[in-house]
């Protein structure tokens, strides 16, 4: 009897001993699962902490970055009209009162008669800047960022590679110039009243040969040749057989053009208004916004300037007034 009491006694024991055992193999566990868990929630605050900081940090840097390079952009355009200052004076024949003569006129000629037109679609403007012949032109030009129709003068000695240029350009006119009243800077190879057919015709041919793209020209001075019929009847023809258009700078309101292109049965197409007759800043926003109305009210305008530092400048600080009509480059005018 005594003896299977000794073996229960010893059973008792080693169960006591497992279950001891087990208990203590789970609390460790159990550590180390809650370790675990607390380590891994810990760990996981950090993460999201970390990438929170890092988000913002990334955030911040984007906007020092936009803000960056909103002043490239603006030092750029700066840079480069400064570049056009620089060489204006060597090149260019003064402010936009040259295309009128020696003399300053108060007011350009006034823009033709044009009929009210009510359209749904949006009005359409075309700005053309006259004078283009160097390279520091077009990226100013260019660094507005708007459609701008650049008029190119004909290569010469100060200006050797204008055609080089126009050529690198999807649409672009030519500036071509005409004899003027009275105007001591006359262009080499101007074109005078007292030119035949034949030389005139030349002159035309040249100028395509040159410029093998352009399909519009206007005239850069021009206020004797205009208003001469003869010599407009056969610049027109001549045109007219070298497929490319005529657009007046009107800077004579004596111009003989709009009777030689009704003539020969074809639209007569002129500016309505000049940027920068009067060169400073404030003047040439009243004007971009004067061209703006003409829009408006016809339908299509016409406005043409001048790479002077003041009137691109002027355009760079009017785009949000650009929003009620669409700038558009010449050839989608008509």
């Amino acid at each position: 009897m005594a003896k299977r009491k000794r073996q229960k006694s010893s059973s008792n024991n080693f169960l006591t001993y497992v279950a001891w055992t087990l208990a203590v193999i789970a609390l460790v566990l159990s550590s180390i699962i809650g370790g675990y868990y607390i380590g891994y929630k810990d760990a996981k605050n950090d993460i999201e902490n970390q990438t929170a900081i890092d988000k913002k940090k990334r955030l911040s840097m984007l906007q020092k970055l936009e803000i960056a390079t909103s002043k490239k952009d603006k030092s750029s355009v700066n840079t480069r009209l400064k570049d056009v200052l620089k060489k204006e004076s060597k090149i260019d024949t003064g402010a936009a009162a040259h295309e009128y003569g020696d003399g300053t006129l108060p007011e350009p000629p006034e823009a033709p008669k044009r009929d009210v037109i009510r359209t749904s679609s949006k009005p359409k403007l075309a700005i053309i800047i006259d004078d283009v012949s160097v390279r520091s032109h077009v990226n100013a030009i260019k660094s507005l960022g708007i459609p701008l129709t650049m008029s190119f003068l004909p290569p010469s000695k100060l200006r050797p590679n204008s055609a080089k240029l126009a050529d690198k350009e999807n649409v672009y006119m030519v500036h071509l110039p005409m004899e003027a009243q009275n105007f001591s800077a006359e262009e080499p190879m101007t074109l005078r009243i007292s030119d035949s057919d034949f030389k005139i015709s030349q002159r035309v041919k040249d100028i395509k040969k040159e410029f093998p793209r352009v399909s519009y020209i206007n005239n850069h001075t021009g206020s004797k040749f205009t208003s001469n019929e003869l010599a407009m009847n056969r610049l027109i023809y001549a045109l007219k057989s070298e497929d490319i258009n005529f657009i007046d700078s009107r800077t004579t309101a004596d111009t003989k053009a709009p009777t030689v292109m009704k003539n020969l049965g074809l639209n007569y197409v002129a500016r309505d208004v000049f940027l920068d007759h009067t060169m400073d800043k404030v003047s040439i926003i009243i004007q971009i916004k004067k061209a703006i109305q003409v829009a408006k009210l016809h339908g299509t305008a016409i406005a043409i300037g001048h790479p002077h530092a003041n009137t691109l400048l002027a355009l760079h600080e009017s785009k949000k007034l650009f929003k009620d009509v669409e700038l558009v480059y010449i050839d989608r005018l008509y």
